[in-house]
């Protein structure tokens, strides 16, 4: 029994030393040059376990993310100001919309290894500032790139990317399978984070909790 919990200290110790190494070491380790022009102003928002990123729409945007419509999540509406993506491990997402519905599977699943669902939402104005939302400005060579990632995380079908049916939590969201494989090291998080960082922005080294990367992106940016 001492051995077990000397393992389970030891374990616990690293892991709280790898986080805070994650958040202190930024990635990439020197800020890159400015790389064009035409600012974007992009939203990170957060809950206590999940990042998404928030995307200003224009008629480019809707038009590069035309599935959407097709699949039902009105982004063509004109009150839409924000496309919101996130991505994610696919037994978690999809069944717990809620606290309250928390099974064992998913969490498992979550702890170990799961197919991943990118979750599309549409927002209308978003307060800033506020203390579950980070603006970012960034200029529109790195947008492009970025729009590039979100998209290339999409799984992709003969018709292009592949909806998942009778999965929302309102009528203005949907889930998308998605590419990669999520567990608890390789997470939502660090997607947030690598999107980021194909922006032109510095996150930390690795960024597991929402609370490590809004730290390290108020160090390095």
């Amino acid at each position: 029994m001492r051995s077990v919990l000397r393992f389970l200290s030891m374990s616990l110790a690293v892991i709280v030393l790898a986080a805070a190494l994650g958040t202190l070491v930024p990635r990439p380790l020197w800020p890159a040059a400015s790389a064009g022009e035409g600012m974007r102003h992009i939203l990170v928002l957060k809950n206590p376990i999940h990042t998404d990123i928030a995307i200003p729409v224009d008629d480019a945007v809707r038009q590069r993310f035309h599935f959407l419509v097709e699949a039902g999540i009105p982004a063509d509406s004109p009150e839409v100001r924000y496309i919101v993506f996130g991505w994610g491990g696919r037994a978690f997402y999809l069944e717990t919309p809620t606290w309250s519905e928390l099974k064992a599977g998913p969490v498992m699943k979550a702890l170990t290894l799961d197919a991943s669902v990118m979750h599309v939402d549409v927002a209308g104005a978003i307060a800033e500032p506020h203390p579950d939302v980070a603006g970012f400005d960034i200029d529109g060579m790195r947008f492009a790139a970025l729009l590039d990632f979100i998209q290339a995380s999409f799984q992709q079908g003969p018709n292009g990317p592949i909806h998942v049916p009778n999965a929302a939590y309102s009528r203005f969201d949907g889930f998308f399978e998605a590419n990669g494989h999520f567990n608890a090291l390789v997470g939502c998080n660090t997607w947030t984070a690598a999107a980021l960082r194909t922006a032109g922005l510095r996150t930390g080294w690795w960024n597991p909790l929402p609370v490590s990367l809004g730290w390290s992106m108020r160090l390095y940016n």
